[in-house]
């Protein structure tokens, strides 16, 4: 067997679908502009999960630049065989007070957290409820879990009540995203919680993209008013502007994490400039609200110059997903956005499901008003010409 030959045929097939994936270049020049060097022109971002434009913060970028200087530019193994420098605690003990929970454990991305977590937590013998929409990561944690999954109706909580009442003796546990990253819609975390109680499952809510964003920045689980979510999941690497994951709960569940969870315990830990970034891009969000309020007057004026076009859209975070369809369409008009100097991603399966091709654009706290009117005329005038909207 050729087995290149058989990657070149794959490769083929996604170009004639119009699905092969591509990485592009881009120079950042603040947190909301980038620059390509192939044409030296200059875009506006509007494809970033960097939420409150903390990456580009003076603080964040001298707390990374001093904790380089005190403990070196890499941790040089796991926590559990080479120790912990002294800003991990510090930033677990943040994010458990921020989280409103008794501890808090560090992974190395978001996605290592929720795979890491959910295999330490579920096995062969357990049943896992999950919204079919959740993240990717989600997914591959379940599957790897090796546990029974059942997948409920995006955030329908009577199909989630249908399956728990087939389980009730079986140990089991509730999944969901808290903000779904691709249509920016909100979990009904409330009405979940009361079924976790009701059929004794654990309840795990997945908060990378409400870090920041709802709840005063603090996520979902505030957001509703809950004090005692059992995972609250979430990442450094979107509205905190570094890299990294984390799990909060009781002392209990980190400690068992640190036991049995593999992603925590075979991985070299984070740099010390990770974590250095994380902590205090955590006490901007928990110090100065202002940030959080700037991205949410951000985002309500993005959505009424949506709704002006005929987009259907809420206000209730910064995700605004523009659906057009088919593959060509979405490809299409990201060329011509990027023509005019917007940077918005076009997503297309398996992220999304087929026909369901979009643009996803992503408002921030470092977006000026008139940036925010530059793409939305030029979004409207595009969409009018494709015969779109």
């Amino acid at each position: 067997m050729d087995y290149y030959q058989d990657f070149q045929k794959k490769l083929e097939a996604k170009e004639q679908e119009q699905n092969k994936r591509t990485i592009k270049t881009y120079e950042p020049l603040d947190a909301v502009r980038v620059k390509r060097n192939d044409n030296d022109s200059e875009y506006i971002m509007m494809a970033s999960n960097n939420y409150l434009g903390l990456t580009h913060d003076a603080r964040v970028q001298q707390a990374a630049m001093q904790a380089i200087q005190r403990y070196g530019t890499g941790s040089g193994g796991a926590r559990l065989t080479s120790g912990s420098f002294p800003l991990f605690k510090e930033l677990e003990i943040a994010i458990a007070n921020f989280k409103g929970t008794e501890q808090s454990l560090v992974f190395n991305t978001g996605y290592m957290a929720n795979v890491g977590t959910i295999t330490a937590l579920m096995n062969k013998h357990s049943v896992i409820i999950s919204d079919e929409l959740n993240h990717a990561s989600i997914i591959d944690g379940c599957r790897l879990s090796g546990a029974h999954i059942e997948r409920y109706k995006h955030k329908d909580v009577e199909h989630a009540e249908y399956i728990l009442k087939n389980y009730k003796s079986a140990y089991k546990m509730i999944i969901t995203d808290g903000v779904f990253s691709m249509d920016g819609d909100i979990a009904p975390l409330d009405r979940l919680y009361e079924l976790s109680k009701e059929y004794n499952a654990l309840l795990m809510v997945d908060d990378a993209h409400a870090t920041g964003v709802i709840g005063n920045g603090r996520g979902t689980a505030h957001h509703f008013g809950l004090t005692d979510v059992d995972v609250q999941l979430g990442t450094l690497s979107k509205a905190l502007g570094s890299v990294g994951g984390y799990v909060a709960g009781r002392k209990e569940l980190i400690e068992y994490l640190i036991n049995y969870s593999r992603s925590f315990i075979f991985s070299t830990a984070l740099s010390p400039a990770d974590i250095g970034a994380a902590l205090e891009a955590l006490r901007i969000v928990r110090d100065e609200p202002s940030v959080v309020d700037t991205l949410r007057d951000n985002t309500v004026y993005m959505a009424h110059k949506l709704q002006a076009m005929g987009i259907e859209c809420d206000d209730e975070t910064p995700i605004f997903p523009i659906v057009v369809g088919e593959n060509d369409r979405a490809l299409t008009l990201a060329r011509e956005l990027e023509e005019r100097g917007i940077i918005i991603t076009a997503i297309r399966p398996p992220t999304v499901p087929v026909g369901e091709s979009r643009l996803r654009m992503t408002v921030t706290a470092a977006h000026s008003k008139e940036q925010l009117d530059y793409v939305a005329q030029t979004l409207h005038e595009l969409l009018v010409d494709m015969n779109i909207y």
